[in-house]
């Protein structure tokens, strides 16, 4: 894994050293104050991600917290579409065809990009998926509403403003029952507790309570520290455990594979009635094939967030046999939510937030 991002920087650092010499080049005839004005802009917004990164545990004032934590990761997304503008045109030259204002095209062009891209992200979808499982529950004469979020990543990116708005999104939909299905923290609990986060997440509201399971984000952040705040919130978080609701409804929460020593899915289902109707929380969807095997009739994940920007989102569909979206596996309906917000940079180019709504009729 350390290897894995010294090569990760590298490359974005050879990334910007690309664009500061292209940037250079389009920029020879101005006055050399403002070329080293320029310059320095640059660096601090190239670098300041390494600052975000490093302050995550530091206590900050809100404002300058989140601002710094949006350029520094949204410089990586910068960086990226610069490079693919730059290289295009790097690549006409070569076939004899310059073009004098490529630099600033290509500025022109990632910032259009960033903008959508922003714009985006700030309105998340709704996807309501209606379902049906060939199980009745005890007392269920109306559909069950589930309301499903995932990768909400809460701290200097998604701040206590957002989870208001969020909050208010999940309480809209008059959810039965509200699953959660990983990464509700980022990097760490320490603007969680600045901003008392704690008090939007007390407003969530369904009769059949909140459930939670970790994703890798909550053990980056200290699952001991994840596990502390999660207390103090009416979310009941589910480490290897199953649950019983009072309609019959059994909630399985899996523990994130973070956690080497976590049960495996067989084990873990071992005990359910397979005459009632089981809903699998899992962080990360992998192994996919054995979810049918273990009985269970809804799958909820997360984690991919399907790349956010494009290409990575084509790196995502790759790497998971299911990254995003719908799809039923036998007797067994999965689902791999995109996420309600994201990690990093604020741009959704190519994918989008969104919000899962279930409604589950049993017969």
């Amino acid at each position: 894994m350390p290897t894995f991002f010294v090569v990760l920087i590298s490359i974005y650092l050879a990334g910007n050293l690309y664009i500061f010499r292209r940037g250079a080049q389009a920029l020879v005839a101005q006055p050399f104050g403002v070329k080293v004005l320029l310059a320095i802009l640059f660096w601090c917004g190239a670098l300041s991600f390494f600052g975000s990164f490093l302050a995550r545990n530091v206590k900050l004032p809100v404002v300058l917290a989140h601002t710094s934590h949006e350029i520094g990761t949204g410089w990586l997304v910068f960086t990226l579409y610069m490079v693919l503008f730059l290289m295009v045109f790097d690549i006409f030259r070569l076939f004899n065809f310059p073009c004098k204002y490529g630099f600033y095209i290509s500025f022109f062009l990632t910032l259009s990009l960033l903008s959508y891209g922003y714009y985006n992200y700030q309105h998340p979808k709704t996807e309501v998926i209606n379902m049906v499982i060939n199980k009745r529950p005890v007392n269920n004469e109306q559909p069950l509403r589930v309301v499903s979020v995932s990768d909400i990543h809460l701290g200097y990116g998604t701040d206590k403003e957002e989870l208001k708005r969020y909050v208010g999104m999940i309480n809209e939909q008059k959810p039965d029952l509200i699953l959660i299905g990983g990464d509700l923290i980022d990097n760490s609990v320490v603007p969680l507790y600045e901003e008392k986060m704690m008090e939007e997440l007390a407003e969530l509201k369904a009769p059949l309570g909140i459930y939670m399971v970790p994703g890798n984000h909550e053990y980056i952040s200290g699952i001991r520290k994840s596990v502390q705040f999660i207390k103090e919130t009416p979310i009941r978080l589910l480490q290897d455990e199953v649950v019983t609701l009072p309609n019959g409804v059994q909630i399985v929460g899996r523990d994130d594979r973070s956690n080497k020593s976590r049960l495996s899915l067989q084990e873990l289902t071992k005990n359910i009635d397979p005459a009632k109707p089981v809903i699998l929380l899992d962080h990360q969807p992998y192994n996919l094939s054995e979810t049918e095997n273990a009985g269970v009739d809804l799958q909820f994940s997360g984690h991919t967030h399907r790349g956010q920007i494009w290409p990575i989102s084509l790196i995502t569909d790759h790497i998971f046999e299911q990254s995003h979206g719908y799809r039923q596996w036998g007797n067994s309906h999965i689902y791999v939510s995109s996420g309600l917000s994201l990690w990093g940079p604020p741009f959704r180019i190519g994918t989008d937030s969104e919000l899962v709504v279930f409604d589950i009729t049993c017969k």
